[in-house]
């Protein structure tokens, strides 16, 4: 139980101005410390929650969660009874076909490498989100003829506009795996892809039957598309249903493609905690050397309290609070611009990237162009609640120290 006359005494103490002027600056020092600390932890964290949240909600809107292809040059013929079966499991939320090739995309004397899906616009909307990154003229227009439609930025670089005929080379092979001349396809520009990342400079979307056809998959088709409810466990996913298929299939789920990218967030997660964690305690440690000399300050001031009979473990106390309060009160500002942070820092940095003409992500090498946030509360309360605990480590010398000021020795030097 803390003693009410040690609590105002620590915290008259803390707001004093009769401290010498370095004390103070050490005081402030430690302060602006915390308060540095937590708001740019809070900052990152957010961030990686953002880049967390946008390749759960964006680029795995549009990659393919599991991907089962045919292993037989025939193709999966019976795909709907196939496809039946797997939607009996119970983290499948659906299940669609798809005939994909890659080539180079060819218009006037520009050429681009391109990885065109077949995909079955009905059968697509279970598995992959495409109305919220295409446009509505757009997707009618892949309903009513056939075409294809590319990444934004891949169409872009072609200098393309809708309409436009390009030819896409598609490689060929013979039954003895020999290179052949490759294919010639002409297709049509009839829309365009707009996912804000990476995949807006290599992906295009064409009819099935027309993927078919440019492949030799005739009889039946390349795979099936999965979408699962927990995607971070799509391994393990893929490979039951994969043992239970009638057909020889090759498994894929997008770890293998993009896996990399969310263990590079959480490993930047971890070490920016650690990092700014320490940056915390370094703060925190500014703490210890200015209640150290506020207590050699207040020698005898400590002298007369305990020879008015207050105790020690009030005098402890009285220390204590004083040194939380710094701690409190950087927590404080930092929490309330890291939360300002967290939820505007997004739309500052778009702001900067406007204004200024730069950009701080690039769509052709990371999976976003911009920089995403999402405000996690209970990032806010454990870093808050660890800085606060460092704080309240960081008084418990100074404090003991001041609990044994012997009062004759000090009056005996007044």
């Amino acid at each position: 139980m803390i003693n009410s006359l040690a609590a105002k005494i620590g915290i008259r103490y803390a707001k004093s101005q009769a401290h010498n002027r370095f004390i103070r600056f050490i005081s402030a020092s430690s302060t602006s410390g915390i308060a540095l600390g937590v708001c740019v932890l809070i900052w990152v964290l957010s961030a990686m929650n953002g880049f967390e949240n946008e390749l759960k909600t964006r680029l795995l809107s549009i990659v393919p969660h599991i991907e089962f292809s045919s292993v037989e040059a025939s193709g999966i013929e019976n795909w709907q009874s196939v496809a039946a079966g797997i939607k009996q499991h119970q983290q499948v939320l659906g299940v669609a076909p798809f005939v994909r090739f890659s080539g180079l995309i060819q218009y006037k004397d520009e050429l681009k490498p391109v990885e065109i899906r077949g995909i079955d616009w009905q059968a697509e909307q279970a598995v992959a989100d495409l109305k919220s990154y295409i446009m509505p003229e757009y997707i009618n227009n892949f309903k009513q003829q056939e075409g294809v439609i590319l990444g934004k930025d891949l169409a872009k670089s072609l200098k393309l506009s809708i309409g436009d005929s390009v030819q896409v080379l598609v490689p060929q092979v013979d039954e003895n795996k020999r290179l052949l001349p490759p294919k010639s396809l002409s297709l049509t520009l009839i829309g365009l892809l707009e996912s804000g990342g990476q995949l807006d400079h290599t992906i295009g979307f064409t009819q099935l039957p027309v993927a078919a056809a440019a492949t030799g998959w005739t009889r039946g088709v390349q795979g099936l598309r999965i979408k699962i409810d927990d995607v971070f466990n799509a391994g393990k996913i893929a490979r039951e249903i994969g043992y239970t298929l009638p057909v020889y299939v090759y498994v894929q789920d997008w770890t293998r493609q993009f896996g990399h990218v969310y263990n590079d967030i959480q490993l930047v997660r971890s070490i920016m905690y650690i990092i700014l964690a320490l940056v915390i305690a370094v703060a925190c440690f500014n703490i210890v050397s200015t209640l150290v000399m506020a207590v050699n300050e207040k020698q005898s001031d400590i002298a007369i309290l305990r020879t008015m009979g207050m105790k020690k473990q009030h005098i402890v106390q009285s220390f204590m609070l004083q040194g939380l309060y710094h701690g409190l009160l950087g927590t404080s500002i930092g929490v309330v611009l890291g939360i300002l942070g967290g939820l505007y820092l997004g739309k500052f940095i778009a702001l900067l990237e406007s204004l200024f003409g730069f950009h701080l992500l690039s769509g052709d090498i990371y999976f976003i162009d911009f920089l995403p946030t999402k405000l996690n509360w209970h990032d806010v309360w454990i870093t808050a609640s660890v800085a606060i605990v460092m704080s309240l480590i960081a008084t418990i010398y100074p404090s003991l120290k001041a609990a044994k000021v012997d009062p004759a020795k000090v009056v005996g030097k007044i």
